[in-house]
């Protein structure tokens, strides 16, 4: 019997060519949810991006075997209820690694030498004689950067700041990291040591229960004045509103943000009208090469999963044995 696909996210063409040699594709606007559950519930397995998906909304899907989420991050998801289900669910984790480190390290040097802010001067014409220190930034080689969660992208970002740019790398980790150690010199520390040493705090962690709201103004307090927070993972791993304030009342430099609590981000949120933030829509991974080896990957992860020849990509290996 042919089993049936949902895509609930655009995918490039030769992707769902490649779906199709194996299943019958459903095309399903997620934000008709009415659609998107009922085509659930006589679906096999289901792929796309950036959508919540509920317990509630699994209710009589019988037939669903797998999950396939075009991204590292898996937040969206009840992963134990998955797993309860015997749903397994797949990622894309390593694809993305490098064109994500990009953007961390962009993050990193927009935000010391205020290139946003700057470029912006120009075209308003403001740039009438020789710059002086209104326009100055700061440093980035030499100075310390602080890797909270040194993983693929993590481990990615310690690479380029030490090897390109000679940077003291200090990190937190459940787990040591001996590659970067060794490759590297990274430093495992406590976390407020990171704070209290680090130029730039860099956020590498997933978003679970325990790291949600893990800088807050507590950690704030703790980076020097002169350091500038950058966040790549997740919004909600940082509490906005204490951000907010340690960057109007100049308990950190600035900051580079990728993520936020809420995305898209509201326009009137302070923080699109403070010159110190680089705020960027989330374009971790948004290259045209890596936004199609994840679709690759993940559907790809797919097939393998409702074959049962997957043995990679899998968020919750416990799902299998159900």
């Amino acid at each position: 019997m042919t089993k049936k696909i949902v895509a609930y996210k655009a995918l490039p063409k030769d992707i769902e060519t490649y779906l199709r040699s194996h299943a019958d594709v459903v095309n399903v606007d997620p934000k008709d949810q009415a659609a998107f559950i009922a085509a659930l519930k006589t679906a096999d397995g289901a792929i796309g991006a950036s959508i919540k998906i509920s317990p509630d909304m699994l209710e009589g899907a019988k037939n669903l075997k797998a999950l396939s989420t075009i991204s590292v991050g898996f937040d969206q998801f009840d992963v134990d209820d998955l797993t309860r289900r015997g749903i397994v669910l797949t990622h894309t984790p390593d694809v993305l690694t490098e064109s994500t480190a990009d953007t961390v390290f962009a993050l990193i040097l927009a935000s010391a030498r205020r290139v946003v802010e700057l470029a912006e001067w120009v075209k308003d014409g403001h740039w009438t004689s020789s710059i002086g220190e209104s326009c100055f930034g700061v440093d980035v080689q030499g100075k310390t950067l602080g890797i909270v969660g040194l993983g693929r992208i993590g481990g990615a970002v310690a690479r380029r700041a030490a090897l390109g740019f000679r940077m003291n790398v200090l990190y937190t980790n459940r787990s040591a990291n001996e590659q970067a150690e060794k490759e590297f010199g990274a430093k495992r520390v406590e976390l407020d040591e990171l704070l209290a040493q680090s130029d730039f705090v860099c956020l590498q962690v997933p978003l679970t229960p325990q790291t949600r709201g893990l800088i807050g103004a507590n950690e704030l307090q703790k980076m020097k004045p002169s350091a500038i927070l950058i966040n790549a993972s997740r919004g909600p791993t940082v509490d906005e509103t204490a951000l907010i304030e340690a960057l109007k009342n100049g308990t950190i430099r600035g900051a580079g943000l990728d993520v936020f609590e809420q995305e898209p981000l509201p326009a009137d949120s302070p923080l699109l009208a403070m010159k110190n933030v680089v705020a960027l829509p989330h374009i971790g991974s948004a290259t045209h090469e890596t936004r199609h080896a994840m679709a690759r990957n993940a559907a790809e992860n797919l097939i393998g999963a409702l074959d049962g020849t997957l043995t990679q990509n899998i968020v919750n290996r416990d799902a299998l044995v159900r």
